[in-house]
C-alpha cells in the first residue's frame, strides 16, 4: 500500500477465477487450472492476487467470480484470507461478459454506486506502488460514469497479447481509446512498439457497476434482460436456482467483443507496473532470473550447452544437450517438449488430447488437496489404487459411497480412522476395510505426514460418487 493513502472504502475488486489455463499445460490441468498453482514464488497466482489488493481495497470488498467446478478450490485458497461468502458461484463458464455482467448486477443490489475493479486471478505484478497509483487515477474517470481499462506500456513487440490504441488525453496518464486490436503479427507487433499509442491490453477495468449495466442494456440486450430478470433473487437462497435457469439459456462472449469494443465511454490509463498475464511457458522469460546462457532452470534439471530455454520439472531429472529456444516440461504423468515461439500453440496441443480422449488434458496424476494431495497409481475396470498423504493434522470429511467400498493400507505415519460409530487406529503395514455406504473418517493425529494406499473397488469410482455430512474446509455436501 502508498503510504500515507487510505484504501477507497466504495472500490469493490472483483477477482475472475474461472479460466482453464490451457497454456500452461501439462502444469495446468482443467480440474486445476493455473490460478491455483505455486508458479512465481511461495503463493498461488490467485493468492497473490488477493494480496496486492490489500492496498486498493478491504477484505470485505473482495469478491471472487469462479464456476462451480472450481469453486471448492477457492474456498480452499482463500479461507485464511476472505470471509466465505466472497466467492460468486457460476453454473458454468460463459467467458467473461456474463461473469462481469452477473458481478455488477450483484454489486449494485449491495452497493448503488459501488466502483468495481475486474482483474483477473492469473496475472504478476511486480510493482506495487505503480499499480495502486494507476488504479487511483482511474477513479475520477470511473466515477464520472466511464468504463476505464489499464493499458501496459510495451518493452517488446509482443504478439501474444491484445492491443488498445490510445486517443485524445483527458487528464494526466488518462485517453480516450481509439480502438481495440487483436493480437498482431511480428511486423506489426514492431510497429506498435514504434507508435507510442498502442498498448498491452492488460485484461483488467474499472467502472461503477451501473455504468456497465447500463452499456450491457444498450450492447447487449439480451444479456440484460436475463440478469436483470433474476436480479431480486441474488443473495437469496433461490440465487443458486436462477442463475442454472439463466445460464442454460445464454450465450459465451467476451467483455471486450460485447461492450468495449462498441462503447463511446471507453477510456484508457497508460500504466508501467511491471505485468505479465503470465499466459503461456515463454512468459515466464520475462519474470523470472535467468542464468548466463539466458536459461530458466526450475526444479530438477542438468542441461549442457542449453541457449534461451526453459526446463520445468515436478521432480525427475530434466537432462538435456545442445538445446536452444525450447522449453520442457516434465511432470509426473506428461512431459511437454516444443520451441519457445510455438508455446501459444500448447491450446491446441490440449483441444487434440481431449480429441484422442487423453485423460492428461484433464486432471493431475497428482491432485492436491486442502488436507494433502493423492495420486492415482493404477486404475482398472472396477478398481483404482491411489497413493493419499494427508498433513499432519489434517483430516478428511466425514463421507459415505454408494457404488465403492475401499481398502486402507497405511504406509507410514498413525491413521485415526471412523468407521461408522467406531474410532480406533491404525499404524505403518496395518490396515482397514470401509464397506460401501458405511460413514467414514480418515484422520492424521500425528506430527508427520499420513501416507496410505487406498485400493478402491466397485461399480462407479469417480469422485462424485462423495456424500459428505461434515467438512472442516467448507466444501459442499455431493
Amino acid at each position: 500500500m502508498i503510504p500515507g493513502r487510505k484504501t477507497n472504502k466504495n472500490l469493490h475488486a472483483v477477482i475472475m477465477a474461472g479460466g482453464k489455463g490451457t497454456r500452461f499445460w501439462p502444469l495446468s490441468r482443467e480440474t486445476f487450472p493455473k490460478q491455483f498453482l505455486k508458479i512465481i514464488g511461495e503463493k498461488t497466482l490467485l493468492e497473490s492476487t488477493i494480496e496486492r489488493l490489500r492496498g486498493v481495497t478491504q477484505p470485505e470488498n473482495i469478491l471472487i467470480v469462479t464456476t462451480a467446478g472450481q469453486s471448492e478450490l477457492v474456498r480452499w485458497q482463500t479461507k485464511e484470507t476472505l470471509a466465505p461468502d466472497c466467492i460468486l458461484v457460476e453454473p458454468e463458464g460463459r467467458n467473461t461478459a456474463p461473469a462481469i455482467s452477473l458481478a455488477a448486477f450483484k454489486k449494485r443490489k449491495e452497493n448503488k454506486d459501488a466502483l468495481m475493479l475486474v482483474l483477473p486471478s492469473d496475472h504478476h505484478i511486480t510493482h506495487l506502488e505503480a499499480f495502486e497509483a494507476a488504479i487511483n487515477e482511474a477513479v475520477a474517470a470511473a466515477e464520472a460514469g466511464n468504463l476505464v481499462t489499464f493499458g501496459v506500456i510495451p518493452d517488446r513487440p509482443e504478439t501474444g497479447y491484445g492491443y488498445i490504441k490510445s486517443g485524445k488525453p483527458v487528464r494526466k496518464n488518462v485517453f480516450r481509446v481509439e480502438s481495440f486490436v487483436e493480437k498482431p503479427d511480428a511486423r506489426r507487433a514492431r510497429a506498435f512498439l514504434k507508435d507510442k499509442s498502442y498498448l498491452w491490453n492488460s485484461g483488467i477495468f474499472l467502472f461503477k457497476a451501473q455504468t456497465m449495466i447500463n452499456e450491457i442494456k444498450k450492447y447487449m440486450p439480451d444479456l440484460y434482460k436475463a440478469f436483470s430478470g433474476i436480479e431480486k433473487q441474488l443473495g437469496t437462497d433461490q440465487e443458486t436456482a436462477a442463475l442454472e435457469s439463466v445460464y442454460s439459456r445464454i450465450e459465451a462472449d467476451s467483455i471486450d467483443y460485447g461492450v468495449l469494443e462498441k462503447s463511446k465511454r471507453v477510456f484508457v490509463v497508460r500504466s508501467d507496473f511491471g505485468w505479465s498475464d503470465v499466459g503461456s511457458w515463454s512468459a515466464l522469460g520475462e519474470i523470472m532470473e535467468k542464468d548466463e546462457a539466458g536459461n530458466i532452470v526450475l526444479g530438477n534439471s542438468v542441461n549442457m550447452d542449453a541457449e534461451g530455454s526453459i526446463f520445468f520439472s515436478s521432480g525427475r531429472l530434466i537432462a538435456s544437450i545442445g538445446l536452444k529456444d525450447m522449453v520442457v516440461v516434465d511432470t509426473s504423468d506428461a512431459t511437454l517438449i516444443c520451441p519457445r515461439e510455438r508455446v501459444q500453440e500448447v491450446k491446441n496441443l490440449v483441444d487434440k488430447l481431449k480429441e484422442t480422449g487423453k485423460q492428461e488434458y484433464l486432471m493431475p496424476k497428482t491432485e492436491e488437496r486442502p488436507w494433502g494431495h493423492f495420486a492415482v497409481l493404477e486404475k482398472g475396470p472396477g478398481y483404482q489404487i491411489k497413493h493419499i498423504c494427508l498433513k499432519p493434522k489434517a483430516r478428511l470429511s466425514l463421507q459415505m459411497h454408494n457404488h465403492r467400498s475401499e481398502h486402507w493400507i497405511v504406509v507410514s505415519g498413525i491413521a485415526k480412522v471412523q468407521k461408522g460409530e467406531e474410532v480406533f487406529y491404525i499404524n505403518k503395514n496395518e490396515s482397514t476395510y470401509i464397506p460401501n455406504t458405511v460413514k467414514h473418517r480418515l484422520e492424521n493425529p500425528g506430527m508427520i505426514p499420513l501416507k496410505i494406499i487406498e485400493i478402491q473397488s466397485g461399480e462407479h469410482l469417480g469422485e462424485d460418487d462423495i456424500i459428505r455430512f461434515d467438512d472442516i474446509y467448507g466444501r459442499t455436501k455431493h
